[in-house]
């Protein structure tokens, strides 16, 4: 048989008290056995085989990612081409498939390098499950915000009513919406409270409809009143023709009679169409004699009070509040 040859230990000059034994050991069978360093040089090729291929598929994992983000985005927009893209809608989308091609391409990574990704997987899993419950408003608040992000109730830019608050939304996200309201103060309603209460958007609708409420003394000629209303209308050009203004007599009161009149303007001038209408009818019924009835007060001594029904004082005190009444 053939006599395998020793190699020289390099090792084999230094002190025995200065090189453990266990490190002595390694340092002779490595330098005494071939086979090792070409299994050891075997491992660390394979090894490197597989992290050149882990980091290309961390390479092709971040493009696809960037990429299918793009693509949920242009789709979108396609699809809400003649509304116009929703650019929130559109980042919250590209966002998840960015965030789902990146996980799965982490997973591929963790495999080609021989990590047991099951493991991994179920304890991700109890923690989420952990992080879920302890963050139930949080994730109650996010699922609220997918829902608004997918059925639009509002928009960016909206006039809006959300939990009783109005205001202009100046943001939207997955936990909540940011209001401006008339007075420029900074409102943040959570998504769950928003999509859980009652929304009034007053941007969506083309033109809305003013109900304006006059009353008038019992005297006053009624049809009179009513003409001028709708004169009053037609003299404002913000007031939309179709549909036309409409003045009706709603009820009789207690001392007066109640008119009203409905008319139809542009969301955008819709308050300060209402504001001068009001100052109009008031102006238009003063110079045209019709009266706007108030309540009034009469006074009595204490004596005059206590005075029977019948007594001529208490009848001099009603006559004199008759005539104050008209």
């Amino acid at each position: 048989a053939a006599v395998r040859p020793v190699l020289p230990n390099p090792f084999a000059a230094i002190p025995t008290p200065s090189v453990p034994l266990a490190a002595q050991h390694l340092t002779t069978v490595l330098w005494s056995d071939p086979a090792t360093w070409r299994s050891l040089i075997g491992s660390a090729g394979g090894f490197a085989v597989k992290l050149a291929v882990a980091i290309l598929i961390l390479g092709l994992t971040i493009w696809a990612s960037n990429w299918a983000a793009r693509l949920v985005a242009n789709g979108i927009g396609r699809l809400h081409r003649k509304r116009g893209a929703d650019r929130t809608l559109q980042g919250f989308a590209a966002s998840i498939a960015r965030y789902v091609v990146v996980i799965i391409g982490l997973i591929a990574v963790l495999q080609q390098l021989g990590v047991q990704t099951t493991s991994i997987i179920a304890v991700l899993g109890a923690a989420s499950l952990a992080i879920g419950l302890a963050l139930q408003g949080t994730l109650a608040n996010v699922a609220a915000g997918v829902m608004i992000l997918l059925f639009r109730p509002y928009r960016v830019g909206d006039d809006v009513e959300i939990a009783g608050r109005r205001g202009v939304v100046r943001s939207l996200d997955l936990f909540a919406t940011e209001l401006s309201d008339p007075d420029n103060l900074r409102v943040v309603v959570p998504n769950g409270k928003a999509f859980g209460d009652v929304i009034t958007n007053f941007s969506k609708p083309a033109k809305r409809r003013m109900e304006l409420h006059f009353s008038i003394a019992s005297e006053d000629a009624l049809a009179t009143a009513l003409d001028l209303l709708i004169a009053c209308a037609k003299a404002d050009d913000r007031i939309i023709d179709d549909p036309k203004p409409w003045a009706k007599v709603t009820a009789l009161e207690d001392s007066s009679v109640r008119v009203t009149l409905r008319a139809w303007a542009m969301p955008s001038v819709y308050w300060n169409t209402r504001y001068d209408m009001l100052k109009r009818v008031k102006q238009t019924f003063d110079r045209e004699g019709l009266h706007f009835p108030y309540p009034h007060q009469v006074g009595l001594s204490r004596a005059e009070a206590m005075e029977p029904s019948g007594a001529p004082k208490a009848r001099r005190a009603r006559a004199r509040a008759e005539d104050q009444r008209q």
